[in-house]
């Protein structure tokens, strides 16, 4: 399949250029922009069982620093990022976030290549994912058209270990080896209503003995189908959105799930909010529990239950994080059901304050077990210090049960406490145009 679109690809790109040549010369800009950010976290239970200690406390921190120049019809940006823990040995992680360059027309197409951020409807599939250190970027080519209320964007990533001259379509790496989404949005007029529909393709390694030594490497393709609605008239928002995947795993195993989602937000006035929603992650339906905890063998040819891939799944799920749907392999997920109120309140210029409670439980059945997870309670207050600093601290706590504490391996589910404070600092050092 990736043989067959890369002529495709060839002529839009040319087709592309064509178009941009009859532009005119513009202006330039050149904008040098940092980012740290600094997070401490104390947490206590939900470790797996066997911990000595039930309980860590540590500080993180990312800088980021950005070179983005534009001019009319052309744009181009680097990122440099490192992250890691207060005295971690080997001193974190370096890498480059972004380096892209981007050609536009005057008529709404463009074109973007290298690896970027891709943040698509509510973040839900696809996001930055900016909570974690490490954060999502992607090394792809976008292609896309944006006017007149329409947006169509056309995504196409292909993943390698090393340039090669034998076994260059092998690939081990954590994301995918190859991936195809098409991308659109509607902007209906004179209506607060936008729609959106999602496609994607993603080739996961695989090997044709279904072996884990990958001896002869093959290609599976999953697909993930969907849309996402949003409907913002005066000061009530409504969102949902339906999701389904299909498709093999690495291993060969048919791939049968799909998720929903419905939100609804309301500004009672300037300072008060409230919101509510629930949210759907289809589960498998065959397994063995062990009794004294952790997974038994998966007992189940179709997966069913749903992965939301590269999404920002801090966003939507608790913010303990301890119910992300993990990627495809042979380990049982009972999926999940989120039922959540919250509201925020702003007393003065700058303070938020924010509170939700999350109902968590499983999406399927099992026997002897109950379907509830847990109810978590998160509290959430920032401060907008300057225009470029920003302070933030929230405390989350849970009440586990039996059943989230066989599922997750956990050792205390009585009490999970988290805690948190962050600063985030983000000046613009140099911002010229000539």
């Amino acid at each position: 399949m990736g043989k067959r679109l890369f002529p495709v690809l060839t002529l839009l790109v040319m087709a592309f250029m064509t178009a941009l040549a009859q532009e005119e010369e513009p202006k330039n800009q050149f904008d040098v922009n940092l980012n740290m950010l600094g997070r401490g976290e104390m947490r206590y239970g939900g470790f797996t069982e066997g911990a000595e200690e039930n309980s860590a406390q540590f500080l993180m921190e990312r800088t980021r620093l950005s070179l983005d120049y534009k001019r009319l019809y052309i744009e181009a940006k680097v990122t440099a990022q490192h992250s890691g823990i207060w005295g971690q040995s080997g001193k974190g992680s370096f890498n480059l976030y972004e380096a892209w360059a981007k050609l536009y027309t005057k008529k709404g197409l463009f074109a973007q290549m290298g690896r970027q951020v891709l943040s698509y409807d509510d973040e839900r599939i696809i996001g930055a994912n900016d909570w974690a250190m490490a954060a999502n970027s992607h090394d792809v080519l976008r292609l896309g058209y944006e006017g007149f209320g329409h947006k169509v964007h056309a995504i196409f990533g292909f993943n390698q270990n090393a340039e090669s001259i034998t076994g260059g379509t092998l690939y081990t790496g954590d994301s995918y080896k190859m991936m195809h989404t098409l991308w659109y949005h509607y902007d209906v007029p004179k209506i607060p209503i936008g729609v959106s529909a999602l496609f994607m393709n993603i080739g996961m390694q695989g090997d044709k003995n279904n072996n884990d030594y990958y001896t002869e490497p093959c290609t599976r393709y999953q697909q993930l189908v969907g849309g996402y609605l949003s409907y913002k008239p005066g000061n009530l928002s409504a969102e949902a959105s339906y999701y389904h995947q299909l498709g093999r795993t690495e291993k060969n195993a048919k791939i049968d799930a799909w998720m929903a989602s419905i939100r609804a937000q309301y500004q009672i006035s300037k300072q008060v909010g409230v919101v509510a929603g629930y949210d759907y992650l289809s589960g498998d339906d065959y397994f063995v529990l062990r009794e004294k905890g952790g997974l038994g063998l998966p007992q189940h040819k179709v997966f069913k239950f749903f992965n939301p891939v590269y999404g920002s799944h801090h966003k939507f799920y608790g913010m303990m994080d301890f119910f992300y749907v993990q990627a495809f392999s042979d380990t049982f997920s009972p999926g999940l059901q989120n039922l959540y109120a919250g509201a925020s309140y702003s007393p003065i210029k700058g303070l938020n304050l924010k509170m939700a409670y999350h109902y968590l439980a499983m999406a399927t059945n099992l026997k002897k077990v109950s379907k509830t997870l847990g109810h978590d309670i998160d509290f959430e207050a920032s401060y907008q210090v300057l225009k470029d600093a920003k302070v933030s601290l929230g405390f989350s706590y849970m009440v586990g049960t039996e059943t989230m504490e066989k599922l997750k391996r956990t050792e205390e589910n009585e009490n999970l406490k988290w805690a948190w404070f962050s600063l985030v600092v983000s000046p613009r050092i140099i911002s010229k145009k000539w």
